[in-house]
């Protein structure tokens, strides 16, 4: 897999971590308490992996720590930080299984604190809010976003459309507490990417990507690299929606529109003039009745509204619009169960706008 990510092409579009996830140790402990790479998955042990992919490909190390049925966290917290340190493990996530949420407070931010004193900058996943929520408890953001880089909201995602939507409809509606949160450094995680496998259809594989990178999601693939047909490699790959999504102002975005099927997504993005935001909007059609749905609205009830115009450009067509005003209303056509994305980035200049041909418009200063 760190081959593929760099013979393929991910990492020149932005994957930089290689991830190995749950069941890589093994059910026991050494001897002095270390953790034990699986000596059958991995006989030569975490640490000839890491310097595989640092020395090889230049590649960051991706870890996960679960406490799931094998050995947890509990007792060794200083001890196992300071062994993905010396591992030159880059990213560390903290799952919660068998913990009291309660606990979490304490248990989470004392990890953390252990992860910082080892001296190695590494990310930190959590899953402390997502227990805590399911236990009838409110989390405390503040702390969260205090010591966690990352963090889950809801359910593990499965293989399947209905699992996708039901993560879009939980954003979507506690949108209000959720999206605070994210920031440069500090994000909400709707979990894997599940693009490529066997669940999604083509259209579905584009929303899950174009709301993820609304969402100002980590960009996280789940999927084996060896077998990925062209299409959906193209959408793991497509580097103007990985830019939305990587957009350095760090703001998530919210579901402005919702009615009979018909979503509408944005993420205010950089560039900024003025007081104006740029934006990202994802036209998302939840039916499934097999007709395509027209959507018509105008930028200004999109909430794009600055008088100098914005330069519109579809993101999966690469169809370019031109610089449009507020008052200009856009109509776009999305499948059952698919999405359009548009970037519209705000102008600089107030313009002149003179048609040319029914999809675009050109600036004139």
């Amino acid at each position: 897999m760190t081959d593929l990510v760099i013979n393929e092409g991910y990492a020149a579009v932005g994957y930089e971590y290689i991830n190995v996830d749950d069941c890589w140790l093994e059910k026991s402990r050494g001897l002095h308490g270390q953790l034990v790479a699986d000596r059958r998955r991995f006989p030569s042990g975490m640490r000839a992996l890491s310097d595989y992919r640092a020395q090889v490909w230049n590649l960051s190390g991706f870890r996960k720590l679960y406490l799931c049925w094998l050995p947890g966290i509990v007792g060794h917290a200083q001890q196992d930080a300071d062994q993905f340190a010396d591992w030159n493990v880059d990213y560390v996530k903290l799952d919660g299984c068998y913990s009291l949420p309660i606990d979490m407070d304490i248990g989470y931010a004392e990890f953390g604190r252990h992860l910082n004193n080892t001296g190695r900058q590494m990310i930190y996943s959590c899953s402390w809010p997502v227990y805590q929520i399911y236990a009838g408890l409110n989390p405390n953001f503040s702390a969260i976003i205090e010591h966690c880089n990352l963090w889950r909201n809801f359910d593990d995602i499965q293989d399947s459309w209905a699992s996708v939507e039901s993560i879009i409809d939980y954003y979507g509606n506690n949108q209000d507490v959720i999206a605070p949160n994210a920031g440069p450094g500090h994000w909400n995680d709707p979990d894997m990417l599940i693009i490529g496998n066997f669940g999604l259809s083509y259209e579905q594989s584009k929303t899950q990507f174009a709301l993820w990178a609304i969402l100002a999601a980590p960009l996280l693939m789940s999927v084996d690299l060896r077998t990925i047909r062209p299409e959906f490699k193209a959408i793991l790959q497509n580097r103007k929606i990985i830019g939305v999504d990587q957009d350095p102002l760090g703001i998530q975005g919210r579901r402005i529109y919702k009615h009979k099927g018909i979503e509408i997504w944005s993420r205010p993005i950089a560039p900024i003039y003025q007081t104006y935001y740029s934006y990202a909007v994802a036209f998302v059609n939840r039916r499934t009745d097999g007709t395509p749905s027209d959507v018509a609205v105008t930028l200004r009830e999109l909430g794009l509204t600055s008088p100098t115009g914005y330069r519109v450009e579809d993101l999966y067509e690469d169809v370019d619009y031109g610089v449009l005003s507020p008052q200009t209303k856009i109509k776009v056509k999305v499948n059952p169960s698919g999405v359009v994305i548009l970037r519209a980035d705000v102008q600089p200049e107030r313009f002149n706008r003179t048609p040319y041909n029914p999809l675009s418009y050109f600036h004139v200063k």
